[in-house]
């Protein structure tokens, strides 16, 4: 009881957060309820000058409820999914990870970005935005401030894109499969996709939101990678002996998430409960958003400049360009 009590401060200011998010969302249409959330959660961080009596319920937000809401997640994903949009799109997928990846080492490198940053940036851009990087950073024990930024600077991408990328589309003269394959694998987070791709057409629309959701599946395979590249790094940095040990590290949120596919997969989910588990992943994802936001230090977030923001424009250029010429190499726009 009092360890719930302590709780509930952080939970209740996160939860306001999060419901302030979700009215403000669905009276403008203008942002992302979850990506709102953090940025609302920014703004209290300034207003609220100490928040250590909400630490604890802060914490809690955002790490607990942030792997339930992905393990909820789960269970509106269908590996079946995979097979539906074909091996074409998981051709063009395979060469924006790669390229999401390895331009985020080669320039988070060279523009001198923390490991840890350039990493959840490369996760933002190669897969799904905001889930993608809450996925990955408790693995890799990312800061706030990092995660804030990362998820910051995918989103401020993702605003241009939607309003760009119909534009490209109908000058480049794509098909509506070709559109819809080009948004699922080029923007970030899903909103932002469905937002694109239905602004070019409905057909377009339905083909990149079944991408979308095959590229929020690679989550599973690359979070397992970043277990081993986090457990290295810990061992690297240790002044101590250990031991390389990757069970003790495994993200075992991960496996319960994949679990919830396999049962959603197979029919054991109910499909009357589909439709309201997706919402109610967003809105617990926005509570945990909320919560990052309200422990950020906005002043530490700021001080590491303008060079992961640039990095952060490079990777999602890159990305758009590779998913845009594999599509012409194999002759599907």
């Amino acid at each position: 009881m009092n360890r719930i009590l302590k709780n509930l401060s952080g939970i209740l200011v996160s939860l306001i957060v999060a419901i302030l998010a979700y009215l403000i969302s669905n009276i403008s249409h203008l942002m992302n309820s979850s990506v709102l959330s953090l940025l609302i959660g920014l703004i209290f961080s300034v207003v609220i000058k100490d928040t250590t009596q909400l630490k604890s319920g802060l914490d809690f937000s955002s790490k607990k409820i942030l792997k339930f809401s992905i393990v909820l997640l789960g269970a509106t994903l269908s590996f079946s999914q995979i097979l539906l949009v074909g091996k074409y799109s998981l051709i063009v997928m395979m060469f924006t990870l790669f390229s999401a990846y390895s331009c985020g080492y080669i320039f988070g490198k060279f523009l001198k970005v923390d490991w840890k940053l350039s990493s959840l940036i490369a996760t933002g851009t190669g897969i799904c935005g905001g889930s993608a990087i809450a996925a990955i950073s408790p693995i890799i024990d990312a800061d706030d401030s990092d995660i804030s930024y990362a998820i910051s600077s995918t989103f401020i991408f993702d605003m241009i894109m939607i309003i760009l990328f119909p534009l490209m589309g109908v000058s480049l003269g794509l098909s509506d499969i070709g559109f819809g394959l080009w948004a699922g694998t080029a923007i970030n987070d899903t909103s932002s996709v469905v937002a694109a791709a239905y602004s070019f057409s409905d057909l377009a629309g339905d083909y990149a939101t079944i991408v979308k959701l095959t590229r929020t599946l690679s989550i599973i395979p690359i979070s397992l990678i970043f277990v081993v590249i986090a457990q290295r790094q810990r061992s690297k940095n240790s002044l101590s002996n250990e031991k390389f040990n990757i069970a003790r590290m495994i993200p075992y949120f991960i496996f319960f998430f994949a679990f919830a596919a396999v049962l959603n997969s197979n029919g054991y989910i109910p499909k009357e409960l589909i439709p309201y588990l997706k919402p109610t992943s967003k809105f617990l994802m926005g509570i945990s958003l909320a919560a990052i936001g309200l422990k950020t230090d906005i002043k530490k977030m700021f001080s590491a400049g303008y060079k992961p923001l640039l990095l952060g424009f490079i990777v999602s250029t890159v990305v758009v360009v590779v998913s845009i010429l594999v599509q012409y190499l194999i002759a599907i726009v």
